[in-house]
């Protein structure tokens, strides 16, 4: 049991905690299209991880790992994706072939977050690829909380084993999100959310 406060709160840290407060309320995510540069510096990459990872992580197996995208190996990666679309659709020319190839050159830097799940004789895979997600949006809200524009995204490259190999994604491992990090240069509008009372029921036996 945490142990509870023995001194009077400070009006700062109320200031905090409504910050943070409106922050989770009134969080969207920017667009990757829309984003530039300038992007997260290094500095604050390793801040954004050393948030990223403290999450619930039941056995503290840490079943995550990260891959960082940025300036002539966002190129370097987006020709895996240009050729391996061309194997799939071969018909497509090459417009939608440099589309792909410039998948990861939206943002300045995108982080792929990798989900290691496997195999424990007590903690389910189910959680561990769970605590990969809170990685993910761990590291939404600081960038957010940065004031940099950030969008959680897969598509289809997440989930081809052909890109994943190429992008050093083991044939056991999943990607849970690319995080794409930048300045958002268009307008960010919100979406409509869920009611939650429409979701919600209490359980009465």
């Amino acid at each position: 049991m945490d142990a509870k406060p023995t001194g009077p709160v400070r009006v700062e840290d109320l200031n905090d905690r409504r910050d943070t407060l409106t922050l989770l309320k009134t969080r969207r995510s920017a667009s990757a299209k829309a984003m530039g540069e300038p992007g997260p510096d290094r500095q604050q990459i390793a801040e954004l991880l050393n948030i990223a990872v403290r999450v619930p992580d039941h056995g503290k197996l840490a079943p995550w790992r990260f891959i960082i995208f940025e300036g002539e190996a966002r190129t370097r990666a987006g020709e895996i994706l240009k050729a391996r679309w061309h194997e799939l659709y071969p018909s497509h020319g090459a417009e939608l072939l440099n589309e792909q190839r410039g998948m990861l050159e939206r943002a300045p830097v995108v982080i792929a977050v990798v989900s290691t799940a496997s195999e424990h004789p007590k903690i389910p895979i189910w959680e561990q690829q769970l605590s990969a997600g809170a990685v993910c949006q761990n590291m939404v809200i600081a960038a957010t909380a940065m004031g940099l524009g950030v969008q959680w995204i897969t598509g289809w490259f997440a989930f081809d084993e052909v890109v994943l190999r190429g992008l050093g994604v083991a044939k056991d491992e999943r990607v849970a999100g690319f995080i794409y990090l930048g300045t958002s240069h268009g307008e960010m509008t919100d979406r409509p959310r869920p009611e939650p009372d429409d979701l919600t029921t209490y359980w009465t036996g």
